[in-house]
């Protein structure tokens, strides 16, 4: 492909490239990038798009590539970043323009690609950008080969270019980056999770917990289990003995930082040469090849006995900090074992039935009650624990991150099914024919057409919102025969929904009835207030934020997450103003933050290397953030009760440095 100009101020630099048939370009601001022009058409006879790249710098920062229908038709993005210095290579297919996928594998240091954007016509494409997207204050400066169009998928990158040598070191840490807590050495190591250890069996809750965490204040009638209440003013969580519970929790409180190291071998100072040591290999079943750096380090002080040195140490450190929840993707045998609130995450890889729409099964087919009864299986081995809070049935389902409602993705990815069939008949009892069918979309189809057969021409606003109201129904169906089956194996917990990552759209608000409180992801300076309450008036039920986090670049990693602030110090005052406004919200019950533990900085299995959390990888707690969230969660209640007003301090937020 040929280079027709540079755009958004891009520019071009004479330095000599990191490899052959690169050339070295620098920006100021986003939106800077390259442009190809070639005839519409061009790309269809192929079937990939490649090119080599490395970023300069110490931060990461993430890229489109765009492509074009003409200069005011539908634009694909696809979004991915570059772990900075560390050359890696673009393998797009263009298969992705379809939209059937949301996330791609990673490969090296190309991170998270991702399918964004508007689905296009590869024959009516006729221009491509890659363009800077987000970055941080610092100049960007990146080399890149001209982008190939290929017909055979491009091999994999080998060998490296490192321009400052290695990334990580022994204990896991960036080598690129220095701060003030980068732990020096194994004897510094050694003698922090000695005194964790030593420290660990005094940590206590906050004076005002119950013993399950509760409000030690204020008590309703108990049942045994967690339960919604409402007081008349606002809405709570009740603990197993009445008192009134606000859920502040850790999400992935496990002894596990993944980093990822598939064809980036070169880029470690040590890899472990057992690949089967517990410590190195403890990691979900579904993760590529990585190292486990945190269990390394652990294992390294504790031997054999790592593990249980680290439920001792973490237990302790969340009573220390004053959280009250494991929250999500947490070892829940820290829960039955301590008696510590906790909640469950539900897998759901195989729905033994086709898919709609991406993750979207097929909820018309035969197979699929068969599959909501298999899935709700698995809460039979916790049905009875007192100290489980609930269960969440999934996490952001992709087709949510899609700019199309499920049966608009339907009509262009799945060819034929029973979500087909029910859809032509929703549409006949609305229109009664074909010929008014047609006349309101505005668009040549029929009931035959809605049963079979590819899309290819874009849908009209009257299309799109026939599709937004079935949508509706199949989402409806699909969450509520999993959540009646779930309430067969388990009537003792609390359904708490499916952590949608942003506020849901309206059409699909309606189908979440049947969970017991209301969660979403929620990345913003504060909970939203106003939709919070119409989800409550909606669906008479609370709202739980299932993940939500600040980060920094400030502590050796190359991303900030998804929001971020200047500092550590900031960090603590925007967690302080983060949960006291939710606590003063009267719809919402809880906030859980993501994460307990930093990521890689390489990246774990997905790319993600975010400095966010509460306690780096050689177990040093960030004590900016810590000492900030024991001062909240021990005013929480009396915040949440209106005797006292929330902490309304907040530090200036940041432009956003994630992918």
């Amino acid at each position: 492909m040929t280079i027709n100009r540079l755009v958004g101020g891009l520019v071009s630099e004479t330095t000599n490239p990191p490899f052959p048939g690169a050339s070295w370009y620098s920006c100021e601001q986003i939106d800077a990038g390259i442009e190809y022009r070639f005839p519409a058409g061009t790309l269809s006879s192929y079937t990939y798009l490649t090119a080599d790249i490395l970023l300069d710098g110490n931060s990461f920062i993430t890229f489109h590539l765009n492509l074009h229908e003409g200069e005011d038709g539908p634009v694909f993005n696809l979004l991915f970043a570059l772990l900075p210095q560390c050359s890696a290579r673009i393998r797009m297919p263009l298969a992705m323009v379809d939209q059937a996928k949301w996330l791609f594998q990673r490969e090296g240091a190309w991170l998270k690609p991702m399918a964004r954007g508007e689905r296009v016509d590869l024959k009516k494409v006729d221009r491509m950008v890659l363009e800077v997207h987000r970055k941080d204050e610092s100049p960007t400066r990146f080399a890149v080969t001209p982008i190939q169009a290929v017909t055979e998928e491009p091999p994999l990158l080998e060998e490296l270019v490192l321009p400052r040598g290695t990334l990580i070191d022994e204990l896991g840490q960036s080598t690129i980056h220095e701060w003030p807590g980068k732990t020096r050495s194994e004897e510094e190591l050694i003698n922090r999770l000695h005194g964790q250890r030593d420290a660990a069996s005094s940590q206590t809750w906050p004076d005002s917990f119950s013993s399950w965490g509760g409000w030690k204040e204020n008590r309703v009638e108990g049942s045994g289990f967690f339960r919604t209440h409402h007081d008349g003013s606002r809405w709570w969580l009740a603990d197993p003995d009445g008192y009134l519970f606000w859920s502040t929790g850790l999400d992935s409180v496990l002894p596990m930082i993944d980093a990822a190291y598939e064809g980036l071998e070169s880029a470690f100072d040590w890899i472990p040469d057992n690949a089967t040591d517990e410590a190195t290999r403890y990691r979900h079943k579904l993760l590529r090849p990585h190292i486990n750096f945190l269990g390394t380090n652990f294992y390294r002080v504790f031997g054999d006995s790592w593990n249980d040195e680290w439920r001792k140490i973490v237990m302790g450190e969340m009573r220390r900090i004053g959280f009250n929840t494991l929250a999500n993707w947490s070892d829940v045998t820290l829960g039955q074992e301590n008696q510590f609130p906790y909640v469950r995450h539900l897998w759901s890889r195989q729905w033994d039935a086709p898919m709609a729409y991406r993750d979207l099964p097929d909820v018309y087919d035969h197979r699929f009650p068969t599959a909501a009864v298999a899935f709700a299986a698995q809460l039979a081995e916790t049905r009875d624990d007192p100290a489980m809070i609930g269960y969440f049935m999934m996490n952001e389902p992709t087709w949510g991150f899609a700019q199309e409602c499920p049966a608009e993705g339907m009509l262009f990815t799945y060819e034929r099914g029973p979500a087909r069939d029910r859809c032509a008949e929703v549409l006949l009892e609305k229109y009664g024919a074909d010929a008014k069918l047609a006349d309101a979309w505005g668009l040549p189809v029929s009931a035959a057409r809605i049963r079979s057969g590819v899309f290819t021409q874009p849908l009209t606003e009257a299309a799109i919102a026939d599709c937004q109201e079935y949508s509706g129904e199949m989402v409806e169906i699909f969450f509520a025969t999993l959540a009646k089956e779930c309430r067969k194996v388990d009537p003792n917990h609390l359904n708490l929904g499916i952590r949608y990552q942003v506020v849901p759209p309206q059409w699909a608000v309606a189908g979440m009835r049947s969970f017991d409180v209301f969660s979403m992801n929620c990345y913003a300076e504060r909970v939203p207030v106003a939709v919070n309450a119409e989800i409550a008036r909606l669906l008479d039920m609370p709202v739980m934020i299932g993940e939500w986090h600040f980060g920094a670049l400030d502590a050796g990693l190359p991303g900030s997450g998804i929001g971020r602030v200047a500092n550590q110090t900031d960090r603590g005052r925007a967690y302080r103003y983060y949960v006291e406004t939710a606590a003063a919200d009267p719809n919402c019950v809880g906030v859980h933050y993501f994460t307990i533990y930093d990521q890689s900085a390489i990246g774990r299995f997905d790319g993600e290397a975010y400095q966010i959390c509460f306690i780096d990888g050689c177990h040093r707690p960030y004590p900016e953030i810590c000492d900030a969230a024991r001062i909240t969660h021990a005013s929480m209640y009396d915040v949440a009760a209106g005797n006292r007003p929330a902490f309304n301090d907040p530090p200036e937020y940041l432009p956003k440095l994630f992918v």
